[in-house]
């Protein structure tokens, strides 16, 4: 055995070498049998057999194609839930609009519902018409400055969009009456019809102040019945039902500065001397009141009247009527505070 040198690459190599381990050139025989030389050649994996190549080519096409499938289940699944979303959206809007009485809301749904069934957007469209019809009736109502047309629009439209306009419009009109007639009775009309009327606090101070002013019929009422109650139990000698139409502390009763109870008996005694077989007090309601506040809706009455005073008396010169003009203050409790008379010479 000799060391040679290749004859394709000039290796030192054994001429007993069957190939050149350099170059690969065969040297038994100085024949060529692999391709040309690879200078360096890194190393390499262990060749595979091509049965176990095809193997993984499968296993990746199956998960493809598997991937695949399950993408488009959940393709379809979430456009299921998205397609019955939107139509469970549709019919929500749909009935919300068919009962409202706002024409916005119901051109609202024609304009985002474009592929809404049929049958809803007709529906839809015969209630706009409808609403468009009731406008045009609201604008004559609302022109007319009619509460009468007002009320009429309200009753045949009852639900509609202008509801809370016409009633407002209602409310100042009827304000505007009530202010100017400048009366408890306007005042109270006002407040009885609207509760929760845009001009009930205007309403109760001009109430208030009319209350100050005007001498209303209930109380000229229970001045009429206060006097009375008060004459007719002199002319019984009732002297419980005399003392009930007083104050327990008068400032004054015939000329006696902080009068009682008992000053007012003291008089009934006095008047009934002995020769008065009866005595008959008539008013004549020719009543002067005014009326002064004295508190937070309470008023003192001061009161200026006329009345006759019939004597029959065994003591002839003294039968007969007496005239007496009478001055007094009824307070808030309804009873008299002061009291005098004054006899009229005939």
């Amino acid at each position: 055995m000799a060391i040679i040198k290749c004859p394709e690459c000039g290796h030192d190599v054994s001429d007993q070498a069957p190939f050149c381990p350099q170059c690969g050139v065969r040297i038994a025989g100085n024949v060529t049998t692999t391709p040309p030389p690879v200078p360096n050649p890194a190393p390499t994996a262990t060749p595979t057999p091509q049965a176990n190549n095809e193997e993984p080519k499968k296993s990746n096409k199956t998960t493809i194609i598997i991937s695949i499938i399950i993408a488009l289940v959940v393709c379809g699944a979430m456009y299921y839930f998205y397609s019955d979303a939107q139509s469970s959206k549709e019919k929500e809007a749909y009935e919300y609009a068919m009962q409202s009485s706002d024409p916005m809301v119901l051109q609202s749904y024609l304009d985002t519902y474009l592929d809404a069934p049929e049958a809803h957007r007709d529906s839809i469209q015969a209630h706009l018409g409808l609403l468009k019809a009731g406008d045009e009736e609201w604008t004559n109502a609302l022109v007319s400055g009619s509460k009468a047309a007002l009320e009429a629009y309200l009753e045949k439209y009852p639900d509609s969009p202008h509801k809370s306009e016409a009633k407002h419009k209602i409310d100042s009109l009827d304000w505007v009456t009530a202010s100017n007639l400048n009366s408890a009775e306007g005042y109270q009309k006002y407040l009885e019809e609207h509760p929760e009327g845009d001009y009930v606090d205007d309403a109760k101070d001009g109430l208030k102040g009319v209350k100050a002013k005007t001498v209303l019929p209930e109380e000229e009422a229970m001045i009429n019945s206060t006097f009375r109650t008060f004459f007719q139990a002199i002319n019984t000698r009732d002297e419980a039902s005399l003392t009930s139409c007083v104050s327990t502390l008068m400032t004054s009763f015939l000329g006696k500065s902080d009068a009682t109870k008992s000053d007012v008996r003291t008089f009934l005694q006095k008047i009934y001397k002995d020769d008065v077989q009866s005595m008959l007090w008539r008013l004549n309601k020719d009543y002067k009141i005014e009326k002064k506040e004295v508190g937070d809706d309470e008023y003192e009455y001061t009161v200026e009247f006329s009345a006759v005073q019939h004597v029959e008396s065994t003591d002839e010169s003294r039968t007969g009527d007496n005239h007496f003009r009478i001055h007094a203050k009824v307070g808030p409790d309804e009873k008299i505070t002061m009291l005098t008379m004054k006899k009229i010479v005939q």
